[in-house]
């Protein structure tokens, strides 16, 4: 700002610069979400640049200041283009929630690097298998996954870089550039990835969701929560999901503090919440479940809450019904899905008579809703949601076939993506979800797809053929059970066999039971009907 060409030197000019300059400065952050475009990355700058000493995150007992961040997220991109990085590049970090964690990220971005959050929960052999889909050149890791180091499954050309200063690898203190190197700038293209989301943690084919710059972009500029430099936002669900991502990015583009936390825990999360003046959280719904049934949720002080969000999973009536009565503030329901498209949101204390629903489409949201061949039904009818607006994918990562897949297009050539679930509006434009159309489950907000657990269980010698479905438990909201029909002649115990599969897939898919059977049922055109077996499993065993 000052290095612009000056005659007068004289202490009266500085003292009128100076003030004009702070100014100008106070204005940058606002100035820049009224653009069309800009970055997130930029945004932090600013506010590095109006508030330095204002906290931008909290981690235990750690407070880091929006100038620290901002410094460590130049030497990360620093660090970044002296490996060779270029934008559009691609790094992977497997990690626990984190400062470093955060700004590794920040700094990726910042650099036009694409980001891939993996999930920590994985095994050696999907780690691997997400790696390579991205491409990474670098994967940040930690002493929880630094077994993940010495795995014959990673390339032995890929770069390790130890965020916990691990002995596994590279420790980060030594990989960062030095403090006050700055990197060169780049030029972000708008629809360039942001970041690649692997969001269930199969063990299977990996695709990987492509958020772009834009994107992200739009979803900060939109700040329908009065997100604002007094906002306090606590962060208790993983880097990896989306739900952890949306609210983070936006908590930081105005200015707020975000409140990490490593772990989920009910108790501590009110403790937080009390002790740092909360003012936004994002949960899934087993999390409020479980906050909620805390014998001693009265006693926290939680009336500094602005606003509370749910995503991710089914939110059910008597739940919302009871967060909206004992906890302070507002409560909206957002639904979507990772890929994007279909947006709705339910602001649950302005309709409290809607609780059944998952409320109208967001502004800029187009949802349709379509039949098996593809035609829009009428009004009032049940239909496959499909939606269009700004905030989507640009699609799998090197799968335009899957791609192709999810897309509707309607007479006017205009694109949309399918949800795979099915509802209906009302007649007041609310939308009512049925069954999910896809048999995928969500527990505790992460996505299982129970053709990966079938397909291991098929590989089991003693099984013929195996169904899993999703199954209400008070502990994740769904768990998936599997049902087997064994090979004539072979014996195999279903504690064994869930076992055996559990020791081969990530924590988030385990099997809560495995029951076997001497036949699954079907449909008369053969298709297995897993709502029969829902109902077999029954809903008094919940997990």
């Amino acid at each position: 700002m000052r290095g612009g060409t000056r005659k007068l030197n004289d202490s009266g000019f500085d003292a009128l610069w100076d003030v004009f300059e702070g100014f100008l400065m106070q204005m940058t952050a606002n100035v820049l979400l009224q653009e069309e475009f800009g970055t997130i990355a930029a945004l932090i700058r600013a506010h590095a640049a109006e508030r330095p000493e204002a906290t931008a995150l909290i981690k235990d007992d750690r407070r880091t200041t929006y100038a620290e961040l901002d410094q460590l997220m130049d030497r990360v991109a620093r660090a970044l283009q002296r490996e060779g990085l270029q934008p559009g590049d691609t790094i992977a970090i497997c990690a626990k929630t984190s400062v470093t964690y955060g700004a590794v990220f920040l700094g990726a971005v910042r650099a036009g690097v694409a980001v891939a959050p993996l999930p920590t929960s994985s095994t050696a052999a999907t780690v691997a298998s997400f790696v390579a889909d991205c491409d990474a050149k670098i994967l940040f890791l930690d002493a929880e996954v630094s077994n993940l180091s010495t795995g014959t499954e990673l390339s032995a050309a890929l770069q390790l870089v130890a965020l916990d200063n691990s002995s596994q690898a590279e420790a980060i203190e030594t990989w960062l550039a030095p403090p006050g190197v700055a990197p060169a700038v780049v030029k972000v293209d708008p629809s360039g990835a942001f970041n690649i989301i692997y969001s269930s943690g199969t063990t299977g084919v990996p695709k990987g969701i492509v958020h772009s710059h834009n994107m992200r972009w739009t979803q900060v500029r939109r700040n329908p929560l009065d997100y604002g430099t007094a906002s306090v936002s606590i962060v208790s669900t993983p880097f990896y999901s989306n739900t952890t991502l949306v609210p983070f990015f936006v908590t930081l583009g105005y200015g707020g503090a975000a409140v990490l936390m490593e772990k989920f825990d009910a108790a501590r999360f009110l403790q937080l919440a009390e002790k740092h003046r909360a003012t936004h959280a994002m949960l899934v719904p087993v999390q409020y479940q479980r906050i909620m049934a805390l014998a001693d949720f009265e006693r926290y002080d939680l009336k500094s809450f602005v606003m509370k969000v749910s995503t991710s999973a089914p939110f059910s009536t008597g739940l919302k019904a009871d967060v909206l009565k004992r906890w302070p503030g507002g409560l909206t329901e957002f639904y979507g899905a990772t890929e994007g498209g279909a947006t709705c949101a339910l602001v649950v204390h302005l309709h409290p008579t809607k609780l059944h629903t998952v409320g109208k489409p967001v502004p800029g949201c187009d949802i349709r809703l379509i039949d098996d061949e593809g035609k829009e039904v009428p009004q009032g009818e049940f239909g496959e949601v499909v939606g269009h607006s700004a905030i989507t994918m640009n699609g799998y990562y090197k799968r335009p076939n899957q791609t192709a897949d999810m897309e509707w297009y309607d007479t006017n050539g205009k694109r949309f993506i399918r949800s795979g679930d099915v509802g209906r509006f009302d007649e007041d434009g609310f939308l009512i979800l049925m069954d999910r159309k896809k048999d995928m489950i969500i527990s505790g907000g992460f996505n299982i797809y129970p053709s990966d657990l079938e397909t291991i269980l098929c590989k089991h010698e003693a099984v013929l053929e195996a169904a899993v479905v999703g199954v209400p438990s008070d502990k994740w909201g769904e768990t998936p059970v599997a049902f087997v029909v064994l090979k004539p002649g072979r014996v195999a115990e279903a504690d064994i066999l869930r076992d055996w599969v559990n020791g081969q897939v990530g924590k988030t898919q385990r099997l809560a039971a495995v029951e076997t059977v001497p036949a699954l049922p079907r449909s008369t055109i053969g298709k297995i009907l897993k709502r029969e077996l829902r109902e077999r499993f029954g809903s008094d065993s919940r997990r």
